[in-house]
């Protein structure tokens, strides 16, 4: 027969950055009773996202393709770390 765990209070974090940095060092059964866990939903969540329609030249998009597959990654998701990466790079 197991013994019960006795779980650890989880502490307040001031923004997300914060939290995201606790959670990459701490494993979260050491806060929660993951057995007790019960499954959401969200259906009327939007999406962050925005579809659109791009046309580029079939050797840039092979191309992209190409480096997608050495890295292992979708194209489309290479894509738009492009496009981020590129986007900062504007910003003053």
């Amino acid at each position: 027969m197991s013994k019960k765990r006795k779980l650890r209070k989880l502490p307040r974090f001031k923004n997300e950055d914060e939290e995201r940095e606790f959670w990459a060092q701490h494993d979260i059964v050491d806060y929660f009773n993951v057995h007790r866990a019960k499954r959401v939903s969200f259906p009327h969540l939007k999406s962050s996202t925005k579809t659109i329609s791009l046309r580029l030249p079939e050797p840039l998009l092979k191309e992209l393709k190409r480096q997608a597959d050495k890295r292992d990654v979708p194209y489309q998701s290479f894509i738009k770390v492009i496009l981020a990466d590129r986007v900062r790079q504007l910003i003053p």
